[in-house]
């Protein structure tokens, strides 16, 4: 029968090792016995202090830990609010255009309809333009019996003193669809209105008119024909300092010819975005001319624009 080897014991510490040569010393090595004393007491006084001001330490925590127990027995309802230079209340795509472009996420969006149009028909690009992170929208509704461009644009005007006074911002982007785009466009070039706009967007808007007008027995159609007075107005030489994005697409059955919606000036800052095969309505909830809307209106995406030259 095998059995398993006993283990040695283990070697003595240097305090016990002591303490063995202490008491198996030789009467005749009392000296050398005696010289070990003030080691061991080192030694031994070492591990002592050090256990004492461990369990100093432990017994300080143990009282705070038991003083603070009462407090901790319901759950914490403080909310944790700090108004100041707060963004992670905010959606993602919110933060990212805070921290992207600080500048167009709060400047506020003025959008103008087109004719015998309202405000309704931004629904789908309002909430998307509020997805992407842009909170302060409003829209301005002229009448659908309006005969005048340049009685619009004046209106126009007076709606964008009244979002500045509001919201404290000394500018406003303008995002315009087809009638909408030409009024805006008048107030900017025209009235002065560049002054307020950094920014114009037009979807659909026949900037050098349209033959389509023709069909139509209104004023504000005469003014939208191809060589009217207003037109040849928008076409004289101007200082304007607003930067244009002229949205437009190839299948528009509204804007004839196609190209008129482009907005070809000499004096403009204008980026030319074409969209293939989407209806003049339909550039409205169109997903990649809403998100085109959406990154014309941020400095760094714009800028990519108008380098890709998408005309």
């Amino acid at each position: 029968m095998s059995s398993w080897p006993e283990k040695a014991p283990p070697p003595p510490g240097p305090a016990l090792r002591a303490v063995i040569g202490l008491v198996s010393a030789p009467a005749g090595g009392s000296a050398s016995a005696l010289s070990a004393v003030p080691r061991l007491l080192r030694s031994a006084g070492g591990t002592i202090i050090g256990h004492a001001v461990g369990a100093a330490k432990e017994v300080s925590s143990l009282t705070a830990h038991v003083a603070l127990y009462p407090a901790g027995v319901l759950a914490e309802r403080r909310e944790l609010h700090d108004p100041r230079h707060r963004i992670d209340t905010l959606s993602p795509l919110t933060r990212g255009l805070i921290l992207d472009d600080i500048a167009a996420s709060g400047t506020p969006i003025v959008l103008v309809h087109g004719i015998v149009d309202n405000r309704a028909a931004f629904a789908f690009l309002r909430r998307t333009l509020r997805r992407r992170g842009f909170g302060r929208i409003t829209t301005v509704n002229y009448s659908p019996l309006t005969s005048d461009i340049r009685v619009a644009a004046q209106h126009l005007a007076r709606h964008v003193e009244r979002v500045c006074s509001q919201t404290g911002y000394e500018q406003v982007f303008l995002v315009g669809h087809s009638l909408g785009g030409i009024i805006a466009r008048y107030y900017v070039q025209r009235l002065g209105g560049d002054v307020r706009v950094p920014s114009l967007i037009s979807l659909g808007s026949p900037h050098a008119g349209t033959h389509t007008a023709r069909l139509l027995p209104l004023k504000v159609a005469r003014q939208l024909r191809p060589g009217s007075g207003l037109m040849r107005e928008l076409a004289e030489p101007t200082e304007c300092r607003t930067r244009f994005v002229a949205i437009y697409s190839d299948a528009d059955e509204v804007v004839l010819p196609h190209r008129s919606a482009s907005l070809e000036h000499p004096d403009l800052m204008v980026t030319r975005v074409r969209i293939h095969g989407v209806g003049h309505l339909s550039l409205l909830v169109d997903r990649e001319v809403v998100h085109t809307v959406a990154d014309a209106l941020t400095e760094r995406m714009a800028a990519e624009l108008a380098a890709i030259g998408l005309d």
